[in-house]
């Protein structure tokens, strides 16, 4: 059936989700599990996009911030390496033959390059339900690789019903 699955990871709720699914998945169909983050600019965490006075009237300071955003984003790059070594422990702990990847670039266009040069049988991305202007705005991973990828996608969605998406958002509020 599937030998190799490319599991798309961010740092969104939906993550453990995705995650679960895809080792309990490869571990049924004794796949290879190829996890990736993508580094993106427009990721929640991110430190987001780097903005330069190229009209600087104090150069220093110009540099400086660069040097705050450089540093944000390699401890942003960091993070995901470290998420991504536990999230490869839990799948090895299941019995699943499991690897990782962190890239950095735009998600869609660089998960089914990977897809492709990896030979994966099966990408499983995460959809966070975006419509009408956000997905206009932000775009949608999953729409893009759905349309694009040279091998069966599979989406996961949320499973939490809109009440109890509500109630787990008015919870974190509260927190």
């Amino acid at each position: 059936m599937f030998k190799k699955i490319l599991v798309a990871l961010d740092n969104s709720d939906l993550r453990p989700v995705v995650l679960d699914q895809a080792i309990d998945l490869a571990k049924a169909t004794e796949a290879k599990l190829m996890m990736v983050h993508v580094l993106s600019a427009y990721e929640e965490g991110s430190p987001g996009v780097p903005i330069r006075s190229y009209q600087a009237y104090y150069p220093v300071l110009d540099d400086a911030t660069w040097k705050v955003y450089q540093q944000r984003w390699e401890e942003f790059a960091d993070r995901g390496m470290q998420q991504l070594n536990r999230d490869a422990e839990l799948a090895r702990q299941a019995g699943v033959t499991a690897e990782f990847s962190q890239l950095t670039g735009e998600p869609g266009p660089v998960l089914c390059d990977l897809a492709k040069t990896w030979e994966t049988d099966l990408i499983m991305v995460g959809s966070h339900g975006r419509r009408g202007l956000s997905e206009l705005l932000l775009g949608s991973v999953s729409n893009y690789v759905m349309h694009r990828a040279e091998c069966s996608v599979l989406v996961v969605h949320n499973h939490l019903s809109s009440e109890e998406k509500a109630d787990s958002d008015l919870a974190a509020t509260e927190a």
